[in-house]
């Protein structure tokens, strides 16, 4: 890779603060060769965090178990997503000698989860990957609130790629083959193959949640190629004042492990999760019935559309059996 001038600004000269936190531009705009959770993402990005004072030494990093869990994924199983990390291998487009390249690398090294009550563990960055991080010169800065906030893999995805661009001066948009944009998002192989279900079951939610939480307002259009979509084109602009301080409150719902919910408020969409006026508040068990029975879908996308459906419906007796029901219906009818 080209090494960056003196006067280059590199990734690692940034540093992280008690609210953000630096992502490699490289570990951004990849393509995940194996499948990774919203959950593998999330603790990866703290594993980097954690990391980055001695993130290109040839050094072993300690961290806490119960630091990984975060203040949204407290259940979450950190030893499957760790073996998911360690197995992982990655894509990225980079610069060898002044020429483009296409550079595979694993994302985790080498580890030791240790069996002490203080719940250590110790894991190394591979080799490839320290020298793609020294060379670095474009970074995400990621906000740990949002970060926890978004709630799939392709709303964190799109958040990081859009704070990657934000601060890019003249450039505000950028072209994607549907291909690319796939791979950008992790995708899975063989799903989500149509433009619909794509714009449906992925691009859709992420824009909307991005928007919501975030610092920026963003687009994904489609740009047709005769009369099949071939190509998206992402654009994306930091928030007004008001529009930012919006963000802000629904932040604060997000906190409480909810969503929030519709509005009429053309600068703050619809969010799924928030009570409506019957108050049907659903169980933590419901939710975990739904990732079992429809994988693959975004829970609280689908709880978005059952509470838009039914406003002006006389409340169920039983709501959390109302959600499953209309989810089940909605996955027949939109199969992924």
């Amino acid at each position: 890779m080209a090494k960056p001038t003196q006067t280059s600004y590199r990734t690692l000269d940034a540093r992280p603060s008690a609210d953000t936190l630096i992502k490699p531009g490289e570990l951004v705009d990849l393509v995940e060769v194996t499948p990774l959770t919203l959950a593998d993402r999330r603790i990866y990005n703290q594993l980097l965090e954690n990391a980055w004072d001695a993130i290109d030494k040839p050094v072993t990093h300690v961290i806490a178990k119960a630091d990984l869990r975060g203040s949204h994924n407290s259940n979450d199983r950190i030893g499957e997503s760790i073996e998911r990390l360690m197995s992982s291998i990655v894509k990225m487009e980079v610069t060898w000698d002044g020429k483009p390249a296409i550079e595979r690398v694993q994302l985790l090294g080498g580890n030791v989860e240790m069996a002490r009550g203080d719940g250590l563990f110790e894991y190394e960055i591979p080799a490839r990957l320290r020298k793609v991080i020294r060379n670095s010169t474009v970074f995400a800065r990621l906000q740990r609130e949002v970060m926890f906030a978004l709630t799939s893999k392709y709303a964190l995805t799109l958040y990081e790629m859009v704070q990657k661009r934000g601060n890019l001066r003249w450039k505000s948009s950028e072209k994607f083959t549907l291909d690319a944009i796939r791979g950008v998002l992790g995708v899975p192989k063989g799903k989500l193959t149509s433009w619909s279900n794509l714009r449906l079951r992925a691009i859709e939610p992420a824009v909307e949640e991005v928007c919501a939480l975030s610092d920026y307002m963003v687009e994904i259009n489609p740009i047709k190629t005769g009369r099949s979509v071939t190509h998206v084109e992402l654009r994306w602009w930091r928030k007004d004042g008001d529009a930012t301080g919006k963000a802000e409150r629904a932040l604060s719902f997000a906190s409480t492990g909810r969503r929030q919910r519709a509005t009429d408020d053309p600068d703050l969409r619809p969010r799924p999760g928030q009570l409506d006026a019957k108050g049907a508040a659903l169980q933590t068990q419901t939710y975990e019935t739904a990732r079992m029975r429809f994988p693959g879908y975004d829970i609280y996308y689908i709880e978005s559309a059952w509470r838009d459906w039914s406003r002006g419906k006389a409340p169920a007796d039983d709501p959390d059996r109302a959600y499953l029901a209309f989810f089940r219906k909605f996955a027949e009818a939109n199969p992924l």
